[in-house]
């Protein structure tokens, strides 16, 4: 008589594949909900855990599996005698196929979900594959039982389901390390939209970042709250002088700097008044009241600092629903974490962006491509627009000039409409002569002229940007034509 073992989370096509089982000769050993499933199916070759090994499922039915009978009967050595002259002297049943395809522990992270048997089996009958057949997929159920019929299934075949295994444990294992390395800070009342779930962790060895925050005023905190002060805190670290960051959507609207945070933020709300509202204040000084006072009006979801004096708070308390977060270490230099991103079947990785120039030079220190070097004043502000399209989802185009963004493209799938976007909002908000004495930061090169003519004809005077384009002496000849200064970084800050 041969053994299957079934115990499946997903029961897609398992009754099916049962019968199938079941007539090609197999006893079929199963547990809990799946054996109940077989049963109600009519599945009658059909024996529990608890009758094949003799022994009662224990602790709440933690221990049910974990038994010789089970293990021996997967992990034995068909071809050692020794092996099979312990199977016969404990009574052991060799089990020949193994179905199993655990608990989604990512859909419902906890220590109760974290299977301990399933994922044993599944390595165990992965590590044998020379002799068992294990199977995670419900795809794979037809594939199997058409080999079965013709005479049993291939190492081939064996050796790819054992991969599939390890893949799957080893997932189940990065879900649970995940869940017990990540603090659960909340759980959001829906995620980027209504109909997602979503859930708040935080790294206890990260003390910098947007998780260490302390709620001083305002309601809960939604997905989209965190994820846009996070985007604007992480552009805000970019500064050492007073700094202030308005975000909508991780995207800055504004940006600011200036002698003192009352200046600063003036400056950001002046940059873009009306796409601030609903939308994330990060600044990198306490805020006083007068920096407060400058909010009135104003519908603000998060005003992130790193403190607020009493005057500040007692004022923000008297504007309905906005959050108040205090962030100590939103000055401090980011650590480098890592960033990755979930893509269809996996994730990819990389490190931080975490410099804006190669070899952390000056700015100074970089290459001028153009007859005319830059100004003091437009080297300054060519920084500071440096330093914000870093941050801006690419492709992304940024106009600044005395310390103040003043015109932002962003997300463009053509460079071109990104200049144009940044221009065209500089010249609505702040009107026509904005752009005189401006400066261009681009994220990327510039594969033609056309952005360079476009913003020489608006005002701007000095350009930085990565360069390496086979077209750059076309840009390099267009500002020069225009009197424009511009620097190559020879570094690309793609964001998307």
């Amino acid at each position: 008589m041969k053994h299957v073992f079934i115990s499946v989370y997903n029961k897609d096509g398992i009754t099916n594949f049962a019968n199938g089982l079941e007539n090609l000769g197999y006893k079929i050993i199963s547990t809990g909900g799946t054996f109940a499933a077989l049963r109600d199916a009519g599945i009658s070759n059909l024996i529990s855990v608890e009758e094949h090994t003799g022994s009662p499922e224990m602790m709440g039915g933690l221990v049910k599996s974990l038994h010789p009978k089970i293990h021996g009967g997967i992990l034995a050595d068909r071809e050692d005698l020794s092996h099979i002259s312990e199977l016969k002297h404990h009574n052991i049943e060799l089990i020949d196929i193994v179905v199993n395809n655990l608990y989604p522990f990512q859909d419902n992270p906890s220590i109760e979900n974290i299977d301990i048997g399933g994922p044993s089996m599944l390595r165990a009958a992965a590590k044998n594959y020379k002799y068992v057949t294990v199977l995670t997929d419900p795809t794979d159920y037809e594939l199997i039982l058409s080999e079965l019929k013709n005479g049993g299934t291939t190492i081939e075949t064996r050796r790819n389901l054992a991969a599939k295994a390890f893949k799957l444990t080893a997932h189940f294992d990065m879900c649970v390390s995940n869940f017990l390395k990540y603090k659960h800070i909340t759980q959001f009342k829906y995620g980027e939209n209504p109909h997602q779930t979503a859930d708040f962790y935080a790294d206890p060895t990260d003390t910098t970042g947007i998780a260490n925050y302390t709620q001083l005023l305002g309601g809960a905190l939604s997905f989209n709250n965190i994820n846009d002060a996070n985007g604007a805190v992480e552009l805000l670290r970019e500064f050492s002088e007073p700094a202030a960051v308005a975000c909508k959507h991780t995207n800055p609207c504004g940006v600011g700097t200036g002698q003192t945070l009352a200046e600063a933020f003036a400056k950001a709300l002046a940059a873009d008044p009306s796409s601030i509202y609903g939308g994330v204040i990060a600044l990198n000084r306490e805020v006083n009241a007068e920096t407060a006072a400058q909010m009135k009006g104003i519908l603000l979801d998060i005003i992130i600092a790193p403190s607020f004096t009493r005057e500040a708070l007692e004022y923000f308390a008297k504007k309905k629903g906005t959050r108040v977060l205090e962030l100590p270490g939103i000055k401090l230099e980011r650590k480098n974490r890592g960033d990755f991103k979930r893509v269809a079947g996996g994730i990819i990785t990389q490190s931080d962006d975490d410099v804006l120039f190669p070899e952390n030079k000056a700015i100074t220190d970089l290459k001028v491509v153009t007859n005319r070097k830059p100004s003091d004043t437009e080297y300054t502000d060519l920084l500071f627009a440096w330093k914000i399209v870093k941050h801006v989802k690419s492709n992304a185009v940024v106009i600044a000039k005395n310390g103040q963004s003043i015109g932002i493209g962003c997300g463009q799938v053509n460079r071109s409409w990104a200049t144009r976007q940044a221009i065209d909002h500089a010249t609505e908000i702040l009107g026509a002569d904005a752009l005189k004495g401006a400066v261009l930061a681009s994220d990327a090169f510039f594969p033609f002229d056309d952005s360079i003519q476009t913003a020489a004809k608006a005002g701007a005077t000095a350009v930085i940007q990565p360069g390496g384009s086979i077209r750059d002496a076309d840009s390099i000849q267009a500002c020069n034509n225009n009197d424009m200064a511009m620097i190559f970084t020879e570094m690309r800050h793609f964001k998307h």
